[in-house]
């Protein structure tokens, strides 16, 4: 007993290297061991002894897992390897107990369903499902909020693209649907959150994650819209620039950089993105000439870009080939 309870004394402290740079060295086998520790029990007047910060009351023991998880989350200074072990963590569905990665992080368990959710049919257990993830929706959005931001939004976005990869969570794909679901649903519910989430973050994970999800993309290009449309022409500068320096809006520069972006990753991506491009021009005047409407500018930008990299591409083939003819 007195092993275990020298133990719950060292966990204020565990928390604090947690939140330190120490962090930078751990990988992943030091994070299972550091989950496995903040998983012992205790009596709350040793951790009240031990005055932690934020202090820890004997029901802080039952969810120590996602308070050093959240902390981990949090510290910038944890390797991407061991930052992405525990969003798989936090990402697999309660009692999935599938895969070999470890769930202590994972959402609290929560109780079975009622019988006539859970009896025969495909009806029943598809609200069995919807059941567990609306209890768990406010424990995920919570953990979320409790971050800060531009931290929160980083991780969503870690979240997101490890969830639409095809190798990224070991959940089933219905779990992988429900939790994506949740994160989208709390990043879209907030206009200034998503406004955030897309000037934050560089436009090639934007790209890769409005190719994955369609509600992303459409949101996505409407902001683009609406900054691109508060730019103006400088006459003088002979480029366009922003309407108000002291918004956080894109820049000319920033606005082209995202659309090529967009027009480099799926098909279904690039001409969604062309096609908005070119009724945005249409609705515009329709002008032809550089400097009279920004999406004519940005259209022939891209459109420019999409010519030199096929060319590239083209090049590239017609080496490859050369190579194997000099080689035969």
């Amino acid at each position: 007993m007195e092993a275990v309870l020298g133990q719950v004394e060292q966990l204020p402290a565990l928390l604090a290297v947690s939140r330190s740079a120490l962090v930078r060295d751990w990988d992943s086998l030091t994070l299972d061991r550091a989950l496995e520790w903040a998983l012992r029990e205790a009596l709350e007047r040793r951790l009240r002894r031990a005055q932690p910060y934020p202090p820890l009351g004997f029901p802080a023991l039952g969810r120590c897992p996602q308070l050093l998880g959240l902390a981990l989350l949090e510290n910038r200074a944890l390797p991407p390897a061991a930052c992405h072990r525990l969003l798989r963590g936090f990402l697999q569905p309660p009692g999935s107990g599938a895969g070999s990665e470890p769930s202590a992080c994972a959402a609290p368990p929560l109780p079975r369903p009622e019988p006539e959710l859970s009896g025969g049919g495909g009806g029943g257990a598809a609200a069995a499902g919807r059941l567990r993830e609306e209890k768990r929706q406010p424990w995920l959005c919570g953990a979320l909020e409790q971050l800060p931001q531009p931290r929160s939004l980083q991780v969503v976005a870690a979240a997101l693209a490890l969830l639409g990869s095809p190798h990224g969570c070991q959940a089933s794909a219905a779990g992988d649907g429900c939790t994506a679901e949740l994160l989208l649903s709390w990043l879209l519910g907030n206009q200034e959150r998503i406004s955030a989430f897309c000037l934050c973050l560089p436009g090639s994970l934007l790209a890769f994650l409005a190719g994955r999800y369609s509600q992303l993309s459409r949101v996505y290009l409407d902001l683009l819209t609406g900054w691109g449309s508060r730019l103006l022409y400088d006459p003088l500068q002979g480029r366009w620039i922003k309407s108000c320096h002291e918004k956080a809006e894109l820049s000319w520069e920033e606005l082209r950089e995202r659309f090529n972006c967009l027009c480099q990753g799926s098909t279904v991506l690039k001409e969604q993105t062309q096609a908005a491009l070119k009724l945005l021009k249409t609705w515009d005047g329709d002008f032809e000439v550089r400097g009279l409407s920004v999406w004519t500018d940005l259209l022939l930008e891209v459109e420019e870009k999409n010519a030199n990299v096929q060319t590239q591409k083209q090049r590239e083939q017609l080496q490859k080939r050369a190579n194997v003819v000099n080689f035969i």
